[in-house]
């Protein structure tokens, strides 16, 4: 969804109708899973992907179809030889479509609007996919309701929301009793010490991996916007007084590349204990025991040590400055969806 919406969000202040497709069940091997979104719009156009192929075009052509009756419908497609890819790749699996108009109506378009700010802030959507309703119900990250479209009466709210799944577990999209739920987990905030080259193509990787992007460097030359386009927030400042003033709670993801022993050493001090989701420094073993031996010298418990994530990164031999920062944001990725303690068995078995 987030990945159509300010195409959705044009459409709606534009008064466009378009038709927008959403992957609500999969079954097998698909070329795309739940929560996956495609705009149709009336000339035929498209913005985002289902997964492209056959069966691409013929979501298209039934969009375009639903759009004149403007009424919602889930089709399901199977992926055999009717729908094969255009290269002749036939996954074999199954593909269940939510195809909803959004045009002029006032309760959908009003909808779409919170859905929005769910994508952004974290939250539910549960879908009936089952029956003729096609029932859409909207919930907060707390599991709120606070929308709904298509609903005749509330009795089933309370057991729907009772089925929402904590973010701290990192859910799944999953159907369960004919109902569609598509987590939207709040996104989670990079804070990148240090803007040099690793700094910069770290941050570019991690913003097209769904992190908010916070740079800080005592060199303003280094913390601009040309440098970090997608950075949410830009601080210049000494590393002591700056680092201590941020906020940081368990969505926070913090990252140290800065230009030197001392100044590494620093920022995680600053950072270590925290309560962030991830703490990694990079450097070598050598630079990172030293660093660690001071650390402890001021304070700093061997418990919260053992929770840094250095040497930073997935071991792959990286070499480049892009092969690094792969390493590092894929390593950001894997504790985000498994969680640190898995992270580290991962480590473990690949050094």
């Amino acid at each position: 969804m987030r990945d159509v919406q300010s195409q959705l969000r044009q459409a709606i202040d534009d008064g466009q109708p378009v038709v927008l497709c959403r992957l609500v069940e999969t079954r097998g091997s698909t070329p795309q899973k739940p929560g996956a979104a495609m705009l149709v719009y009336p000339n035929g156009a498209q913005a985002g992907t289902l997964g492209g192929g056959c069966v691409e075009a013929e979501v298209r052509r039934q969009a375009l179809r639903l759009l004149l009756q403007a009424k919602p419908e889930i089709m399901t497609f199977h992926l055999d030889s009717d729908y094969g890819w255009d290269d002749g790749l036939i996954c074999g699996g199954r593909m269940k479509v939510l195809m909803d108009p959004v045009g002029k109506d006032a309760a959908t378009r009003d909808y779409y609007e919170r859905l929005f700010s769910v994508a952004e802030q974290g939250g539910t959507e549960a879908i009936r996919i089952e029956g003729e309703s096609h029932e859409l119900r909207l919930f907060d990250i707390d599991s709120k309701l606070i929308a709904s479209l298509r609903c005749d009466q509330n009795l089933a709210d309370e057991a729907i929301a009772a089925s929402i799944e904590p973010f701290q577990q990192r859910p799944r999209p999953r159907v369960e009793q004919g109902i569609a739920y598509l987590p939207y987990p709040p996104r989670c905030r990079l804070i990148i010490v240090g803007g040099g080259h690793v700094g910069k193509a770290v941050a570019a990787l991690a913003q097209e991996a769904d992190f908010d992007i916070l740079i800080c460097d005592d060199r303003a030359e280094y913390v601009t916007p040309e440098r970090f386009p997608s950075a949410q927030r830009r601080i210049v400042g000494k590393l002591e007084e700056e680092l201590p003033k941020l906020e940081i709670d368990a969505r926070d993801f913090c990252l140290i590349v800065t230009r030197g022993h001392n100044h590494d050493e620093e920022a995680l001090l600053r950072l270590v204990d925290r309560g962030a989701a991830y703490v990694g420094m990079i450097g070598s073993r050598r630079k990172i025991r030293l660093i660690f031996d001071d650390l402890r010298e001021q304070g700093i418990s061997e418990e919260s040590l053992a929770a840094v994530f250095a040497p930073v990164g997935v071991e792959i031999g990286s070499q480049t400055v892009p092969e690094i920062a792969i390493s590092i944001v894929a390593e950001l990725i894997s504790v985000r969806n498994l969680g640190a303690a898995r992270s580290r068995d991962l480590r473990s078995c690949d050094r």
